[in-house]
């Protein structure tokens, strides 16, 4: 009977392990983007402190050490929670003041640039950082708080009831059929014409993007069952994001590794 029990944990560890796993790939496309923007000097020292392509594999660290009790501390980093209409000056005070409404995403990437420019070789705030970019560009993470984000809303997602955080996630990227190369190679090629202009972007502008897409996915309408409607409205949008997500974290490290 105990074996059983163990044997039974094992499979459901296995199936929550796989389940999670698909969040990985969008932290690793935007990572492999920014490592293909890297300028020479920024990328050779990227690779010294986190080991070749370092950048990559080190983008799921922020999710991976939340089972570890020493960075609870972190757990709230990973989402700003944003009230509805907000205007372009409420997002500007709020980056402004990263601490007005609690310790949070955009504290975290405010207070993490500061340290790598500190040292920059501090490895746990550069692997912080190269995730919470790539948070920053999930719309859900600029979630409502009364719903977690998305947490608390609830979709059919070809048959199988989920919520529309894990949907942007995870589904939206899985539905793609692509590795994280393949994507991110993909993303290269697509973006090329507005490579030099997403460059340009601050990261309010980011902000105000990834604010714009999430209250787009609020207001859907929910009657609207057809999933290939969801992917068909929404696909080039999730494109955008992971792609000026990869921009966006590349410009970031190439001032701090200048």
């Amino acid at each position: 009977m105990k074996t059983n029990k163990y044997i039974l944990t094992l499979t459901l560890l296995s199936i929550s392990l796989f389940v999670s796993a698909y969040d990985a790939i969008g932290h690793r496309i935007v990572a492999d983007v920014a490592y293909h923007n890297l300028k020479p000097k920024a990328q050779k020292q990227l690779d010294k402190i986190l080991g070749v392509h370092g950048i990559i594999y080190a983008s799921t660290w922020a999710d991976e050490v939340r089972s570890d009790k020493k960075y609870t501390y972190s757990y709230q980093w990973h989402y700003q929670n944003l009230s509805d209409n907000l205007s372009e000056n409420d997002i500007k005070m709020l980056l402004a003041n990263p601490t007005a409404e609690g310790e949070h995403l955009f504290f975290a990437l405010d207070s993490l640039t500061r340290r790598l420019k500190i040292n920059k070789n501090d490895t746990e705030a550069l692997k912080f950082l190269i995730h919470f970019v790539g948070d920053l560009h999930q719309p859900m993470h600029l979630g409502r708080k009364e719903d977690l984000g998305g947490n608390k809303v609830d979709t059919k997602w070809f048959g199988k009831t989920i919520n529309i955080h894990s949907l942007w996630d995870s589904y939206l990227i899985e539905f793609k059929k692509m590795s994280y190369s393949e994507y991110s190679t993909y993303l290269l090629d697509k973006f090329v014409p507005q490579k030099d202009k997403f460059k340009t972007y601050s990261i309010l502008q980011s902000v105000e993007a990834s604010y714009y897409i999430r209250n787009q996915i609020y207001s859907y309408d929910s009657s609207d069952t057809n999933n290939y409607h969801y992917t068909y409205f929404f696909s080039d949008k999730l494109d955008e994001m992971l792609y000026r997500g990869g921009i966006q974290l590349a410009n970031i490290l190439n001032t701090i590794y200048k």
